[in-house]
């Protein structure tokens, strides 16, 4: 952990490498250097897309805008409000760097579950959503996760995705209006039966993302 922010530049660095060439020539100080190897399977993209994962650094933003990568947002707690300051320094960082608007991407990340009865996502995501954020918690010294916290995390102002897909598509439209942006994933942590899991996926693909895209599209 010492090493992790020195890991992570220098290990950012030989990727983007190695999207770019075949074979290159590399040398760092935290691996063997590489000296005209070629890396395979080659990326079927022009460019491999890499997104700089964010989740409450601010100099983990700038260096996404400064390096013109997409910023994958992380929001797992609190007002979404809050993580705006975290898009203004990426997108700042960027303009500055000179690349153009339209490479600086943005996704914002959240956990949720989707099901056709608001009260029902509810009672059958609290399990699996508590068990994940209470093993976290008691690494990292957070309270338990209590039904009244989970239930009002539900909110539209707050983090969890949990409901009907109308409710779904409303927060990611109120979202996109915090920090208008291009990408949005929805991550449902637990053990969550499958044929729950696979309705939701599908509840997400043929009602949430439609709506949302319909939308917008108009606006």
């Amino acid at each position: 952990l010492n090493d992790y922010e020195a890991l992570f530049t220098e290990k950012l660095d030989l990727l983007l490498k190695l999207r770019e060439s075949e074979h290159i020539t590399w040398t760092g100080s935290m691996r063997a250097p590489l000296t005209g190897q070629g890396v395979y399977p080659r990326p079927v993209q022009d460019k491999l897309p890499v997104w700089i994962a964010v989740g409450g650094t601010p100099q983990s933003a700038v260096r996404a805008g400064r390096l013109g990568l997409p910023m994958a947002l992380a929001i797992i707690g609190g007002m979404p409000e809050r993580f705006a300051t975290f898009v203004s320094l990426y997108r700042q960082a960027g303009r500055r760097a000179g690349h153009d608007e339209s490479v600086l991407k943005l996704g914002i990340n959240s956990h949720g579950f989707i099901v056709e009865d608001s009260q029902r996502a509810a009672d059958d995501y609290f399990e699996p959503m508590s068990a994940v954020m209470n093993r976290i918690g008691r690494e990292r010294g957070w309270p338990p996760l209590t039904r009244a916290d989970y239930d009002e995390s539900r909110a539209l102002r707050q983090h969890l995705f949990v409901g009907s897909p109308q409710e779904i598509v409303d927060k990611i439209l109120f979202q996109h209006e915090i920090f208008t942006h291009d990408r949005f994933l929805l991550q449902s942590s637990g053990v969550i039966p499958h044929d729950k899991m696979m309705k939701s996926i599908e509840l997400f693909g043929t009602k949430v993302a439609p709506a949302v895209k319909k939308t917008l599209s108009s606006s």
